[in-house]
């Protein structure tokens, strides 16, 4: 029954996203505005959005390697399935490339891929929050959008100020990260507190401490961070070429914005790459700029299908050469298969004297 809830919250979050984007559009009109844009451009985007994947994995690779050896092969096959199962059921999805990457190679435990992603994901943030700072330096607030645009700079500042202190939290992590695992066991070893929720818990917090070697290696940093303004470059270029494949007045700077909004609309957990919540903020982020709403949607709905096609057709053809049935795959996406896989790998930790 709460999984059925949980299920209907999301179709109608999604029908209503979906429905706040298509209300009073001329369709026709959008529909001739999409077979007006310049495929040229279009596939130009569109490869390096692949190549932005592969950039993950890459990335991914270093991450991962204070942990475990990796090959970049499988982490790419991964990433994109990750991005395909996100794609057919929302940011739930993300929980799969954690457990799909140790089926490639055992030689890499599901808590590790996932506290790398964690770590994966900060720097992500940093790196979004830089580039959408820049391009609100240099906005020009069009007329009759100031408080829209206010808006989204205190979403910004918000985000940043977050941010920070997460980063903040992890060095300290990083430095601490022992006396801290150790208060942990020494406060959860209660009657009142679930074996399971102690050692999921302490399994967490070990391997996260073991990831953040990465935060205190100068050598790692610099990587992680080359491969990371990198991946969000392969995102950022291919956002102004979609809009160049529509011939709209914008900037570089100004696809920048857009892709900063955009992203904030893909967080949103509904089913189809954030379908409908991507797109009205897409949309909205090119009204704001001054473009019009048939030609904003026609391009969001493009702009969508670069971001996401290209991995959802590598994913289903790893899902399909993949050893791997329906039934396991549901399984894989399930959170309580990812508990059960991280406490597994959970040591028997007790507090040092």
């Amino acid at each position: 029954m709460r999984k059925a809830l949980k299920y209907l919250f999301v179709i109608l979050l999604t029908a209503g996203f979906v429905w706040y984007f298509a209300r009073n559009l001329d369709w026709a009109e959008v529909t001739q505005n999409v077979r007006k844009a310049n495929i040229w451009y279009l596939g130009a985007a569109t490869a390096i959005i692949c190549f932005g994947y592969f950039l993950r994995s890459v990335r991914w690779q270093v991450l991962l390697k204070p942990l475990t050896p990796s090959r970049v092969r499988d982490l790419f096959a991964t990433t994109t399935v990750g991005f395909t199962a996100i794609f057919v059921v929302g940011r739930a999805g993300e929980i799969l490339r954690p457990m799909w990457l140790p089926m490639l190679d055992k030689r890499i435990r599901p808590s590790y891929a996932l506290i790398t992603i964690g770590v994966e994901r900060v720097f992500d943030l940093a790196s979004l929050i830089c580039f959408f700072s820049v391009s609100l330096i240099w906005f020009q607030t069009r007329a009759g959008h100031e408080a829209e645009y206010a808006y989204i700079r205190l979403v910004g500042n918000l985000m940043a100020l977050g941010a920070v202190s997460f980063i903040v939290f992890l060095l300290i992590y990083s430095w601490r990260s022992e006396p801290l695992i150790n208060w942990f066991a020494a406060f959860t070893d209660r009657k009142f507190i679930p074996k399971r929720v102690r050692s999921l818990g302490l399994g967490l917090m070990q391997q996260l401490a073991t990831s953040l070697k990465v935060m205190t290696n100068a050598r790692e940093i610099f990587w992680v961070t080359l491969w990371t303004i990198a991946l969000w470059l392969a995102i950022s270029i291919p956002t102004w070429l979609v809009l160049m494949a529509f011939g709209l007045p914008l900037t570089f700077v100004d696809s920048i914005f857009v892709m900063g909004v955009a992203s904030m609309g893909s967080l949103v957990p509904t089913p189809g790459g954030a379908a409908g919540a991507f797109h009205a903020a897409t949309a909205g982020s090119l009204i704001l700029l001054g473009i019009g709403h048939e030609d904003a949607a026609a391009v969001s709905i493009l702009m969508h299908l670069v971001y996401f096609a290209p991995a959802v057709i590598f994913g289903l053809y790893y899902l399909v050469h993949g050893d791997i049935s329906v039934a396991g795959f549901r399984r894989l996406l399930s959170s309580e298969n990812a508990e059960r896989e991280i406490e597994s790998d959970s040591p028997d930790f007790e507090p040092q004297p």
